[in-house]
């Protein structure tokens, strides 16, 4: 008994007829490439030559990633090393200042902004003037004793110049604070 494969759809096929016929398949080498494990063998003697290249990889890496100068040029050194110079210098300092009145140090809280007065009495009279101008409050320090005739010291953020100018002050003047 043979089968054959049916042309109607509802008499099923035994499995496996309606597969081609086979052909064989010719024999044939391997494909081998020739000098790969030579060339890696040769690199890797070479030594030299693989540290050289790895230090410019590393040295083209740095350059890319480096600071940038003002003109936008990248790895230059007088451009690279001017801007981190200019980024260094820091533009606010805690300066602590003793002001006149020890109670309304009390008042003050880390945070608040306060104008810092120079009262500087004369023969003639009083002339105040104000050295910093939005001071904020970093610290009030404790008192160590409970004498306020001394006055009371509190830490402010200011800029540079404004720090300098508060130094000055308090060497000739009574200084005081308002609250802003």
């Amino acid at each position: 008994m043979s089968f054959a494969p049916s042309p109607s759809p509802l008499v099923p096929c035994p499995p496996g007829t309606d597969a081609p016929p086979t052909c064989e398949v010719p024999h044939f080498a391997p494909v081998r490439v020739r000098g790969g494990q030579h060339r890696l063998r040769r690199f890797v003697r070479n030594r030299r030559r693989a540290v050289a290249l790895g230090l410019a990889v590393t040295a083209a890496a740095l350059v890319a990633a480096g600071p940038r100068g003002g003109d936008g040029a990248r790895g230059h050194p007088a451009t690279a090393l001017g801007s981190v110079r200019a980024h260094r210098a820091v533009e606010t300092v805690s300066a602590p200042v003793r002001i006149a009145d020890g109670a309304t140090v009390r008042l003050l809280r880390p945070g608040d902004r306060v104008d810092v007065i120079a009262a500087e009495e004369s023969a003639l009279g009083g002339d105040a003037r104000v050295v910093a101008r939005g001071a904020r409050v970093t610290k009030v320090p404790e008192p160590l004793d409970d004498a306020t005739e001394g006055g009371a010291l509190v830490v402010l953020s200011v800029p540079r110049s404004t720090a300098a100018r508060l130094a000055g002050a308090s060497a000739t003047a009574r200084l005081a604070v308002t609250l802003c």
